[in-house]
């Protein structure tokens, strides 16, 4: 599922996938550079030696399905003048699952977990960062409380109903007791 919001005028996709949720980095670097330079910027994000160290690490802690020999060629290689890099690169040899890229000219760029997005904000506009981080933060606040709002109307639905159920299971499902107006309420008790 994918949703748009706004940060400070840029419109920035993010896509769910299972119950994580990815920012599109391309659409955080539209924001504030030239198109055609997206790209550009998102590999020399990638190839940076940090970034490489903290992608390696965030996938460890979540990916058991990480390959760690081939990180550790990467980590080796990363910030020689020769090193290059993208994220097709990055997942198809790691097994990665932090970043994706999508194809396609409308709704097509890099997506990231939203922790490695927060990441790529930092190194990109520490000022846009920021404004990413309060505006998702603002979403998840929302999410939160309309499933909040959903759950507290279906318990009070089933509250009402309750009476209902049991009242109709009483009157037409059991057969009458015949017992004391004091062991109505309780009739397997002992006395």
């Amino acid at each position: 599922m994918e949703r748009k919001t706004v940060v400070d005028g840029a419109q920035i996709t993010i896509s769910s996938q299972g119950n994580q949720d990815y920012i599109c980095l391309t659409d955080m670097v539209k924001a504030r550079e030239d198109k055609a330079r997206a790209a550009d910027i998102l590999k020399n994000w990638i190839r940076n030696r940090s970034t490489i160290e903290f992608l390696g690490i965030w996938e460890s802690l979540y990916n058991p399905n990480f390959k760690v020999v081939e990180f550790d060629h990467f980590r080796k290689e990363a910030g020689l003048p020769s090193f290059t890099m993208s994220v097709i690169n990055w997942v198809e040899t790691t097994g990665a699952i932090g970043l994706y890229a999508k194809a396609g000219k409308y709704g097509g760029g890099t997506f990231a977990h939203k922790d490695i997005a927060y990441h790529f904000g930092m190194w990109f506009s520490p000022e846009f960062h920021l404004l990413v981080v309060k505006e998702f933060q603002r979403l998840k606040e929302d999410e939160a409380l309309r499933n909040n709002l959903e759950w507290r109307d279906k318990r009070l639905l089933s509250k009402v109903a309750y009476r209902l159920h049991t009242d109709a299971i009483k009157d037409y499902r059991l057969p009458p007791l015949n017992l004391p107006k004091e062991k109505e309420r309780f009739p397997n008790k002992k006395t």
